[in-house]
């Protein structure tokens, strides 16, 4: 059995893109998280430690994002991936979406980003 947790549309101001003014003004992005783990002790006991907490989701996502500046969307998606993996040993899987809705791309469009998944096994 495997449950899910989620983090939707969390708000990131980043510096991320090969553009020199993304470099240096920097921009919103939307993170969606997906989660996979079993929930089914935490389900039982009511008791955090039996979980993920969401705040130290967020931390821990947030700040591989910022960690450092990426060219790609690509690269920053799979840095958050890799922090999240490393920090939550209950974490089997998780599918990490960003958004850049201010790509500077000459063109009317609502939303771009890419979304990729990860698991423990590789």
């Amino acid at each position: 059995m495997t449950d899910r947790m989620f983090v939707s549309s969390l708000v990131v101001h980043a510096h991320h893109g090969v553009g020199e003014d993304e470099g240096r003004i920097g921009q919103q992005f939307l993170i969606d998280l997906m989660l996979e783990l079993d929930l089914a002790k935490a389900g039982v006991t009511d008791r955090l430690a039996d979980t993920i907490s969401y705040a130290d989701v967020v931390d821990v996502a947030s700040a591989a994002f910022r960690a450092q500046r990426y060219r790609l969307v690509e690269a920053a998606a799979a840095a958050v991936s890799e922090a999240l993996l490393a920090r939550f040993p209950r974490l089997d899987r998780l599918t990490v979406t960003v958004h850049k809705p201010h790509a500077p791309i000459a063109a009317v469009f609502g939303d771009v980003g890419v979304t990729i998944t990860r698991s423990r096994d590789g």
